[in-house]
């Protein structure tokens, strides 16, 4: 193992620690600070999975800190219950106020959420904190394991429990869950499309963050042994936020860093005479760089770092030729079967959707059948992003209805829809950058995508290597990925908003021959909204045009492009000699690309 990855520096900074304060002896408030530093960490870490990885901006970090040093000193002062068990009751009872406080988060954003946690931090603090912790009047201190009685022993055993929560949030890292919160962060409907319910996500990162303060607030009550609420008011949450974000704490390693920084920078400070309330200060300077560079802060950039030296030293990859693709065709189109004998996989009826005086969608019908590409045409404005997302329950409807299989979708919401086997891509990409190609693969499986299928869907567009970072691929392969996604999870319709927007002619070529090749190699059957008259041509089996919201054709794509209504549409105006052959749409489809 190296050194100089940084999945190995928070043991070897924690070894580092433990041996500074158990073998060489430190005086007895040096380990009392490193005490300190270590239950700051976590405090860090709590900000680092809300914040840094969920992307909600929480500043009442010390307010679920203290609640759980509440419920720690009102348990040994009315129980006789051991220590650690004292401290794990005060860790789960911050998390119904952790989900209580994240619920505003299902609707606030930015600003106006960083002002509502700020605001229920003062009121825990006036409230709770202001009038005392339990044992504080009578002197009754904290009783701490015999085994941990000394500050040797203290420093140690929090140590081990820093250790436990930094291992146990790698491993969510590694699953859904640590992709769940990441994802919500870059793009909440981008979750929801994936079949996550974004409600959960948020209110889980909650959950967990608050746990993990209880945790830190309740073993400083055992350091402490009596408390004051002066350590849990809102000024202090913001100090250890500024830190957490300065130095990256949805990082292990970078929640180690703040949590030094906030207890030795103050402690410097003092030796040197200065006012210790320069330290916020200084965080809030370094967090807002942080937020300007559109980092993850130092851990961040380090990794970042790492990341590019890694990807220099790595061949260029040349995406596979896709199965069955020859670059060489892009008009030819794909072997028409006969897909209007097959039963509807997905069905609109009757769909209207108005924005105050604008009529977006206007009585829309629509029918994709089992196995078969449908294309869906029209000009800028027609309406058809906004019947896309009728389809995919991000829009409501005024009327009409919408029906997957023999499943009605009235009501139901995108993230159920996605489950029931409804997937969609968007017209901006918004694949996770954070995830290798691999595990986003698997993100959008929800469990349903092995190995074997991961390797089928690179290979059936070309894209890199499973191992690839996203980050580290160029916007024209991450569309590919996004394509390769929505199939991860098996669905029965998959729809593509302007899969080719942004792609290279031979990037599109390989998309072009991936779709098509959908309905028979994955068994499902696709939506294709598209711009580009050369992919509908090549991959569809049947095309609906849109205007204004209304249909104003459908039929095979070559029918379609003919008719003059749809001319009309996108050139304004009708050709003026129809051919006299029978309509092949060639003509008018170099008319409508021009």
């Amino acid at each position: 193992m190296k050194l100089a990855d940084p999945k190995t520096l928070v043991p070897v900074a924690v070894l580092m620690l433990a041996v500074a304060g158990a073998a060489f002896g430190l005086p007895g408030y040096w380990i009392y600070l490193a005490t300190s530093a270590v239950l700051n960490t976590l405090i860090a870490l709590s900000v680092g999975v809300v914040y840094g990885r969920a992307g909600m901006v929480a500043l009442c970090p010390l307010a679920f800190a203290g609640i759980g040093a509440w419920t720690t000193g009102w348990l040994n002062v009315h129980t006789g219950l051991p220590f650690l068990v004292l401290a794990a009751l005060g860790a789960l009872a911050a998390v119904p106020v952790g989900m209580a406080i994240g619920l505003p988060a299902l609707r606030l954003r930015g600003v106006n959420l960083a002002v509502a946690t700020l605001a229920f931090g003062g009121a825990v603090a006036v409230v709770v904190f202001d009038k005392g912790f339990p044992g504080a009047a009578e002197r009754v201190s904290v009783t701490r394991p015999s085994f941990a009685a000394s500050e040797t022993g203290y420093f140690l055993l929090s140590v081990v429990v820093l250790a436990l929560v930094g291992a146990a949030l790698a491993a969510l890292s590694k699953r859904t869950t640590g992709a769940r919160w990441t994802a919500v962060r870059d793009s909440e409907r981008a979750t929801a499309a994936l079949g996550y319910s974004v409600t959960t996500t948020k209110l889980l990162a909650f959950a967990v963050s608050a746990f993990i303060a209880g945790l830190g607030g309740a073993l400083t009550a055992g350091q402490l042994g009596v408390l004051s609420g002066v350590g849990f008011q809102p000024m202090a949450s913001i100090a250890v936020f500024t830190a957490a974000v300065a130095f990256g704490a949805a990082h292990v390693e970078g929640a180690l860093l703040a949590g030094l920084a906030a207890t030795f920078v103050p402690e410097l400070l003092h030796q040197l005479g200065l006012p210790q309330d320069v330290a916020p200060a200084v965080f809030a300077v370094a967090a807002l760089q942080a937020l300007a560079a559109g980092s993850d802060g130092v851990a961040g950039q380090f990794r970042a770092v790492l990341g590019r030296k890694r990807s220099a030293r790595t061949q260029p990859h040349q995406p596979p030729q896709a199965i069955g693709t020859d670059p060489a065709v892009s008009g030819s189109g794909r072997p028409r079967t006969e897909p209007r004998s097959a039963e509807p996989a997905l069905k609109a009826a009757g769909v209207n959707v108005t924005y105050g005086a604008v009529k977006a969608i206007q009585g829309a019908d629509l029918i994709i059948r089992e196995g078969t590409v449908h294309g869906l045409i029209g000009p800028n404005g027609a309406g058809k992003s906004t019947l896309i997302d009728v389809l995919s329950g991000f829009v409501t409807p005024d009327t009409g209805h919408v029906t997957l299989g023999e499943i009605p979708l009235d009501g139901v919401p995108p993230h159920r829809r996605a489950r029931l086997g409804l997937r969609r891509s968007f017209q901006q990409g918004r694949v996770n950058p954070q995830l290798t190609i691999g595990q986003y693969l698997m993100l959008s499986g929800r469990g349903n995508a092995d190995r074997r299928l991961v390797l089928d869907l690179l290979d059936a567009f070309g894209c890199p290597p499973a191992a690839t970072k996203v980050a580290a691929i160029d916007v024209g392969t991450r569309r590919l990925v996004e394509v390769a996604a929505t199939l991860a999870g098996r669905p029965s319709v998959v729809l593509l908003d302007e899969p080719a927007a942004g792609l290279s002619t031979q990037e599109s070529l390989r998309l072009g021959a991936g779709i098509a090749a959908i309905p028979e190699r994955f068994g499902c059957a696709v939506l294709l909204v598209e711009h580009d008259i050369d992919l509908v041509t090549t991959c569809c089996d049947e095309a609906t045009a849109l205007d204004f919201g209304k249909v104003i054709a459908r039929g095979t794509p070559a029918e379609v492009l003919a008719d003059p209504v749809v001319v009309r549409a996108y050139l304004g105006t009708a050709l003026e000699t129809p051919s006299t052959e029978p309509a092949s749409g060639g003509d008018l489809e170099t008319a409508v690309r021009s």
